[in-house]
């Protein structure tokens, strides 16, 4: 089974820059979500607690170091900038603003990759914790525990199968068959039990699930991004 090492935030509004780098960290195993400005990251990190961020600088709207003003003593989470201008003048103020790294377009992919994984280690070396979250939620899959609301919630080994798969591929709709063949379970009123018991650790009203939703006539989706 795939396992992602952390989770990215790539903001930037050139679609094609955009899109190349997500490619290059999926296949790297990272865990990527987009956003197309500065304003459209905003309303992401306000539900999802990413471990790095890649941010272009000039964007339409809020500026890349305007978020990263905003943001830096917020969030605690690393900051990489992108940038067309590769002036001395610009990557200082960059640095003194808040962000850990900066790179100038254009830019190879790899070694966007690299500055991510030193990053990364970095923050590995200090103790901190690396959990996956979302709304008012902490998914500790090394742990088998989710935290909602302060309360700690265990998962079985079925449960943390079902969650890592869905976490590594949001908004991605999985049938019951496909859960089924994850988990070797053939029963679908099995399936639907274990979701429904998932919804009742992670959701506020699983009766109208926000995160871990159900697509008629085509299964079951996580919604983190």
């Amino acid at each position: 089974m795939k396992k992602f090492k952390a989770h990215i935030l790539v903001v930037d509004d050139d679609d094609r820059i955009r899109d190349l780098v997500k490619q290059y960290l999926n296949e790297n195993n990272y865990l990527v979500t987009t956003a197309i400005s500065a304003e459209d990251a905003q309303n992401k990190v306000n539900i999802i607690k990413f471990d790095l961020i890649v941010l272009d600088i000039m964007m339409p709207g809020k500026s890349g170091l305007t978020f990263t003003i905003e943001n830096k003593n917020k969030l605690y989470t690393p900051i990489i900038l992108l940038t067309a201008k590769g002036e001395p003048e610009e990557r200082v103020h960059g640095l003194e603003i808040g962000a850990d790294d900066y790179l100038a377009k254009p830019f190879e992919p790899k070694e966007l990759a690299l500055r991510i994984k030193n990053i990364l280690n970095k923050t590995k070396s200090k103790n901190i914790k690396r959990l996956i979250e979302f709304g008012n939620v902490k998914v500790d899959l090394s742990k088998h525990l989710i935290l909602k609301d302060k309360k700690e919630f265990k998962i079985n080994n079925t449960e943390k199968t079902i969650l890592e798969v869905m976490i590594n591929s949001p908004g991605k709709s999985f049938s019951r068959d496909e859960i089924g063949k994850i988990i070797n379970l053939e029963k679908e009123r099995s399936i639907d039990v274990i979701i429904t018991r998932l919804r009742k650790k992670i959701e506020i009203d699983p009766k109208n699930p926000k995160y871990l939703q159900t697509l008629r006539g085509e299964g079951y989706v996580l919604w983190i991004e």
